[in-house]
């Protein structure tokens, strides 16, 4: 029997019309979700069957591993889309990134011939800290992340990289060096609406994922959502939006520790959805990552 799963409650006030519980299928805005850590997808499934995701793209999280999810994936072959990771964040692949050992690029090489991984990510090159979460910060143009890059050419599959404000130039250049490898940037690197749009328009093979941008407030920072309220999208990131659609996708960063904080998480993409043009939506939930991680044309 499915439970119950009520959205996070947050000190925001705004919140209060927010729904307490998934709304009826017929409400639902179908979407995929771009962003998951797979640490029980016994409870990830439940939360997409909830609030109308028809697919997540899942890599590991503090209590998963690319083993696990690969074997997850398998087991629900239409709904749970793989990523490989080697992200610096984990205590064992610390030391690799730290001395810029080919190795690991060796380990994420094998695991890509299997076939069974349709992009790799995420890979959290510049991370700023948060709690349980060291900060990482690895040149964009090193050895690491330009390896990762050659695989994803190698091998034809999109990235998902993890870079925030502090090297938007090395990461502008990396993109000019892979101009055929589609980088999905998770969570936009948290940029304000200027850096976005600059970025989008100087690199056409950058995606802009808004992962725990949608939610009504961040825990490391109130400026990391576009909402000017906890729940409304600014208009100028909606204009911006809704100008390129086709360069846009949504997630919601569960990593299933709570299914009520992830709740929250689902909630506040159907709001976000809700928000757009019928065109865009579609584009922004479904057909964008689709078509990267080649699902759909």
């Amino acid at each position: 029997m499915m439970r119950l799963l009520l959205p996070a409650c947050l000190a925001v006030a705004s919140l209060a019309a927010w729904p307490q519980a998934a709304p009826s299928p017929a409400h639902l805005i179908p979407f995929v979700d771009a962003h998951a850590h797979l640490n029980d997808p016994a409870l990830q499934l439940e939360l997409m069957q909830a609030w109308g995701a028809s697919h997540a793209v899942v890599f590991w999280g503090g209590r998963s591993s690319n083993e696990s999810v690969a074997q997850a994936a398998q087991a629900h072959p239409g709904r749970l889309i793989p990523f490989a990771s080697i992200s610096p964040e984990r205590t064992a692949y610390r030391p690799a990134w730290t001395r810029n050992d080919p190795m690991l690029l060796d380990q994420l090489d094998a695991l890509l011939a299997t076939g069974v991984y349709k992009g790799i990510g995420e890979i959290s090159a510049v991370h700023f800290p948060s709690a349980g979460f060291g900060e990482t910060d690895f040149s964009p143009l090193g050895p690491m992340v330009t390896g990762i890059l050659a695989l994803a050419r190698k091998h034809k599959v999109p990235v998902m990289l993890h870079v925030e404000s502090t090297r938007m130039a090395e990461l502008g250049e990396l993109l000019e060096r892979f101009p055929d490898v589609p980088v999905i940037w998770a969570h936009g690197g948290y940029t304000p609406l200027y850096l976005a749009r600059r970025m989008l328009e100087r690199h056409p093979n950058l995606y802009y994922e808004l992962s725990a941008r949608t939610w009504p407030r961040h825990p490391r920072s109130p400026d990391y959502t576009i909402l000017r309220d906890g729940q409304k999208v600014w208009p100028e990131w909606l204009a911006l939006i809704e100008a390129m659609p086709h360069r846009f996708l949504v997630g919601t960063d569960a990593s299933n520790r709570s299914a009520s904080a992830d709740a929250m998480k689902f909630a506040s993409v159907q709001e976000f959805l809700a928000q757009l043009s019928p065109g865009a939506r579609e584009q922004v939930g479904r057909r964008t990552v689709l078509r990267l991680v080649g699902i759909e044309p």
